[in-house]
């Protein structure tokens, strides 16, 4: 039912939509995020057919993808997680939570809210103590992605966090020379690995 074409082909497509978007936020990006989403919907699809995770969590890593890749590249190169793609990630990853916890059961549900009040809660307490450190845009896009980290097990906070840091630095250390480091690219690769290789967390 679920064929790597057709996902994508969706992933392609949900690039028509994203990227209008970012270019009324002034944040144009790339055509090659319609690649790069597609390649990742891509292995997203190719994951669940390997058998490693039940059907009802397909939509988390799917959805996640979605939003994922198109504000990784806007953060790269403008130092900015338009609003305009972080806010909408909430309702959609909700639905798709919500997806998950009807298969998996309710412990899923109770995991996100609390991880997306965790997560989100302490990178801004990060922000308002060191604004210059972290970006509001960090801190409305830590919310959405402490849920699906905690959906996948209380560990994945912690490993996502990680990640996301070790991220930050090989890009500060790496990257082209910028007063900045972006470190939405960090938190949302972490946070796609997770739900894509971790899966879901007991329910």
């Amino acid at each position: 039912m679920f064929t790597p074409i057709a996902f994508a082909v969706a992933g392609a497509g949900s690039a028509l939509v994203t990227r209008p978007c970012l270019r009324r936020a002034g944040a144009p990006i790339t055509a090659w995020a319609a690649a790069l989403t597609a390649v990742a919907l891509v292995a997203v699809c190719l994951r669940y057919q390997s058998g490693a995770w039940p059907s009802w969590w397909l939509a988390v890593p799917a959805v996640l993808t979605v939003f994922a890749v198109p504000l990784a590249l806007a953060d790269l190169k403008y130092r900015r997680l338009p609003d305009i793609l972080t806010l909408p990630a909430y309702p959609a990853l909700a639905v798709a939570l919500g997806i998950a916890a009807h298969g998996g059961g309710a412990a899923i549900t109770w995991r996100a809210v609390l991880g997306a009040l965790v997560f989100g809660g302490a990178h801004a307490l990060v922000h308002a103590v060191s604004p210059r450190s972290l970006g509001a845009g960090d801190v409305k896009l830590a919310g959405s992605l402490g849920a699906v980290l905690a959906a996948t097990g209380w560990p994945s906070i912690v490993l996502g966090a990680v990640a996301a840091a070790l991220l930050s630095v090989a890009l500060a250390v790496g990257g082209p020379r910028h007063p900045t480091v972006p470190h939405g690219p960090g938190l949302l690769v972490a946070a796609w690995a997770l739900a894509v290789f971790a899966g879901p967390g007991p329910g």
